[in-house]
């Protein structure tokens, strides 16, 4: 069952982290008025946008992270108490 937890944890988090990068995208775009830098052959955009963007997306990222990874040792510890107590 801990494996089972810590696969649901994984999941968790990467479906967060998907609905998270959609939030970043989506409110950058209503902010400023244009599409998210991909950075691959997106030569129109600013050098201070891209990093400004990046910034915002790897913080959102990390806090996601955290708060899963969080959540997933919660849920593991308390699977293990109420394991016990049975």
């Amino acid at each position: 069952m801990n494996l089972l937890i810590k696969l649901l944890g994984t999941g968790v988090s990467i479906g967060a982290g998907f609905v998270g990068t959609k939030l970043v995208n989506a409110v950058w775009e209503k902010t400023t008025g244009n599409k998210p830098p991909k950075g691959h052959d997106d030569m129109e955009t600013s050098l201070r946008s891209a990093l400004t963007f990046a910034l915002i997306s790897a913080t959102v990222n990390a806090i996601i992270q955290v708060v899963a990874s969080r959540g997933t040792q919660r849920a593991i510890s308390r699977f293990s108490k109420t394991q016990d107590i049975v």
